[in-house]
């Protein structure tokens, strides 16, 4: 079966859900937005250049959900995919997804933004299997405000997603020919090292480092219509 790898954010969708996030608790008077808004604006602009490490940026976000439990977060997370993030998930994201289901394809969502804001958006999206930054909970029970284990970012999503497929029991060789005939689409830069592990790269309303990348290279670039 082959896999059809999907990046989340300005990929499948318009917009970046740690961004949104941050903007949503403002809004809801849960984060300062005096103190708040110029960090958050600061490090979506790290982010897009490459220049921020990727523990600062997942803890970055992850530190937002600092102090509650998952169950207490989960009531604002419905919230923020109806009143947010589904309004931002193009129609033509949604065909992109069903071509490859229709196919019989693998799909999976594979986001550096983590699990508790992204579970719910793969749910909508139709794909099972999601792969993103895992959140460390205390003894409690509460979101430590860091993250844990291996970051799904940059090339922490080539090595996250070989340790999910070997769960299945495939060896390492196994693995890679699973990954030559995969297909992945982002839009990021950070994105290039599993882009450049599996068969069918696509570029999907790429940032300009990777266009400039994907024209050279010869990938496809696909614009969905927003």
């Amino acid at each position: 079966m082959r896999l059809a790898l999907f990046d989340l954010d300005h990929t499948l969708l318009s917009g970046d859900s740690d961004v949104l996030w941050c903007e949503f608790l403002m809004a809801e008077g849960q984060l300062d937005r005096a103190a708040f808004e110029p960090r958050n604006a600061e490090m979506a602009r790290r982010y897009a250049e490459g220049s921020v490490g990727a523990r600062d940026f997942c803890e970055f976000y992850v530190g937002t959900l600092a102090g509650r439990t998952l169950a207490e977060w989960r009531p604002w997370c419905e919230r923020f995919l109806d009143d947010v993030i589904a309004p931002r998930i193009p129609e033509a994201a949604f065909a992109l997804v069903e071509t490859h289901r229709a196919r019989g394809d693998r799909l999976v969502l594979t986001t550096a933004t983590s699990r508790v804001l992204t579970e719910l958006t793969a749910q909508r999206l139709g794909i099972a299997e999601l792969l993103a930054t895992e959140v460390e909970t205390d003894a409690d029970g509460r979101c430590s405000g860091r993250t844990r284990g291996v970051l799904n970012m940059r090339e922490g999503k080539v090595e996250r997603l070989h340790a999910w497929l070997a769960e299945d029991g495939p060896g390492p060789d196994e693995r890679h020919a699973m990954l030559r005939e995969a297909v992945f689409y982002s839009d990021s830069m950070n994105d290039l090292p599993l882009l450049q592990a599996v068969g069918t790269p696509v570029a999907v309303d790429p940032d300009e480092r990777l266009r400039r990348h994907a024209q050279a290279a010869g990938w496809r670039v696909l614009a969905l219509a927003r």
